[in-house]
């Protein structure tokens, strides 16, 4: 999609949103398309309200579309930079997951520990 600087949605613009609970947190993307339009509002396929007018934004871009009754939520213009920096996240947050779900056996640590141990010796 091409960048549009400051103009209105329209139906077929991809778009997305970021949020992250503190500091600590992964950022987690959500991902959705302008499906109808009103008079002042773009609506996306997962139901989301934005306010069809672009506004400044220092949140994750520097222009957003605020939601409908939550000016301090925007949603961005999807780029390649949102969707490489999406994968990057979503590869952390499966890695997290895996580590936290996992119970790993004695022999499973063992090896673990000889392959930090491998790297270790090499630096």
């Amino acid at each position: 999609m091409l960048f549009r600087p400051m103009e209105e949605l329209k139906v077929g613009d991809k778009l997305y949103n970021t949020k992250q609970e503190g500091f600590n947190d992964f950022v987690r993307y959500s991902f959705s398309e302008v499906v109808k339009l009103t008079k002042t509002l773009a609506v996306l396929r997962n139901g989301v309200k934005l306010i069809n007018r672009p506004k400044i934004s220092y949140i994750t871009e520097s222009i957003g579309y605020s939601v409908n009754r939550q000016k301090g939520v925007h949603w961005h213009l999807v780029s390649l930079e949102a969707i490489r920096n999406a994968q990057i996240e979503n590869e952390k947050i499966a890695a997290h997951d895996w580590f936290e779900n996992k119970e790993f056996t004695l022999q499973e640590k063992q090896w673990i520990y000889r392959q930090f141990k491998k790297m270790s010796e090499k630096s």
